[in-house]
Formats: C-alpha cells, structure tokens, sequence
C-alpha cells in the first residue's frame, strides 16, 4: 500500500487544514475573524531572515497580521491575518516523527494563532485535545 502512497500536494494540505480549523472550538475561531490559511513549500527569504532562521526547514508555519485583541478601532483597515504552513518543513518533520500528518498540522495551526493571541501551551493544548481526532480528514 505505501508504494502508491503519495505526499499531498500543495493543495491538498489546504485542505486538509482547513479541515482543522473548521473543527476548532467556535470561540477560537472567532479570534480569527477573517484569517486566510495559506500553504507553501517553504518560507520566503525574508520570513527566514526576518525569524533568524538557519535554515528552510527551521518554520513549519507562521501568523502573520494583528490579532483581534491588538487591533486598533483608530488604523486603517490592516491586511488580512494570515496563517504560512510550509509543507516541505512540515513533511521533512512527518517523516522523522512518529505523529500523524493531521496532528502535525492541527498543532501548527493552533501553535500559530495561540502564540500570536497570547495563550499559554496549556491552553493550546486543551484546544488540541477538542478538536478530536485528524487522522481521518481526507482531501476532496
């Protein structure tokens, strides 16, 4: 079975994180109002440098904008809040851990909106733990 097996493709793992985020808890959610997740094989050169990494494969994924909490009713409406899931990195880390892919994904996605609003790793993974199981999202 594994011959035919295939790493998903770039889209693929769109979906498959979009799939973890729906099944976050509603309040959760809503901190993201408006967050667009988006998937690349790897960071740019800037978000590297910028994060002082050694390496592509150092950031499995990123928040970029302003959290709900630090927003300002008195700035311009900002660009939207976006969440970076690199999927090379996030493979190369699949392949030398014994986790499945939906949980590496579900725990980068909420590592990165959790940070950025502050929350505690006991809070993260409480909200790991209620999003249930991921090992059976599928693409389609």
């Amino acid at each position: 079975m594994w011959t035919s097996t295939k790493a998903p493709s770039l889209d693929e793992m769109e979906a498959i994180a979009q799939q973890v985020f729906d099944r976050l808890p509603k309040g959760f959610r809503d901190l993201c109002e408006g967050v667009i997740i988006r998937v690349d094989d790897f960071p740019t050169d800037e978000v590297l440098e910028s994060m002082k990494a050694e390496s592509e494969f150092d950031l499995l994924g990123l928040f970029q904008g302003i959290g709900l909490p630090f927003r300002s009713v008195d700035e311009i409406v900002p660009m939207p809040n976006m969440i970076w899931l690199y999927r090379r990195p996030i493979l190369d880390y699949w392949a030398e851990h014994d986790e499945t892919l939906g949980h590496i994904i579900r725990h980068v996605l909420i590592h990165e909106i959790g940070h950025h609003f502050g929350l505690s790793d006991e809070d993260m993974e409480a909200i790991e733990a209620s999003v249930g199981d991921t090992d059976t999202l599928r693409v389609g």
